[in-house]
C-alpha cells in the first residue's frame, strides 16, 4: 500500500523498516513526546514488524504505522501513525516523527499529515482525527493547527518532565472535505 502526497509517500511498514524503528523508538530524546519510559529490544521491533505484516484488514489491532518516506528518493523520514480506532464512532488518534533534526522544515509532516486525512476520510471513513500535544511542542501545534485540527481542551499539569509539569493541548479535525 503506497498512499502518495505531494512531496512523500506513506507506505506499509517492511521488514528492513525494524532496524530503522529500532533506532527511532530508542532514542531519549523524542521519549518525551512519544510516552516511551523503557527501551525497545531489536526482537520487540521485528515482532512489532511481523505484526504489522500478519495483519490482514487496516486497523485490526486499533492501530496503524506508515512509513513517511520522499517521493524522489525512496528515503524514509519518519513514521505517522493511527491509534485507538473507533471503528463505531470512526474516530483514531495520530501522531507523527520526522526524526531527523534536518529533514524537519521541509514540508514532510505537513504533506503526510495531510495525506493521512484524505486517506482516512477516504478510504477507512473515519469521521475525526485528535491528538494531544505537549504545550510545549510549538513546531507540533502549528503543524496540526495548520492541517486543520482545533483546540478543544488543555490537561493541566499533564506530562511530567525534569523541569517540571506541563500542559497537554487536546486538538481536533473533523474530516469533512
Amino acid at each position: 500500500m503506497n498512499i502518495e502526497g505531494r512531496t512523500i509517500r506513506l507506505r506499509a511498514v517492511e521488514p528492513e523498516d525494524a532496524d530503522l524503528m529500532y533506532v527511532w523508538e530508542n532514542d531519549c530524546d523524542i521519549w518525551s513526546v512519544s510516552g516511551t519510559t523503557e527501551p525497545f529490544s531489536h526482537y520487540q521491533m521485528r515482532r512489532f514488524v511481523e505484526r504489522h505484516q500478519d495483519t490482514i484488514g487496516v486497523l485490526c489491532d486499533g492501530q496503524l504505522r506508515l512509513i513517511v518516506e520522499t517521493l524522489l528518493s525512496a528515503r524514509p523520514v519518519g513514521a505517522i501513525d493511527l491509534f485507538e480506532y473507533d471503528p463505531i464512532h470512526r474516530r483514531a488518534g495520530v501522531g507523527i516523527l520526522i526524526y531527523e533534526q534536518s529533514d524537519r522544515g521541509r514540508g514532510y509532516a505537513s504533506d503526510a499529515l495531510e495525506t493521512l486525512c484524505r486517506y482516512t476520510h477516504d478510504t477507512l471513513r473515519v469521521h475525526q482525527l485528535w491528538c494531544n500535544v505537549g504545550a510545549d511542542n510549538e513546531a507540533s501545534l502549528r503543524l496540526f493547527r495548520s492541517a486543520g485540527f482545533t483546540q478543544i481542551g488543555v490537561k493541566r499539569d499533564w506530562i511530567w518532565r525534569p523541569h517540571g509539569y506541563n500542559d497537554e493541548i487536546m486538538l481536533q479535525k473533523i474530516l469533512d472535505f
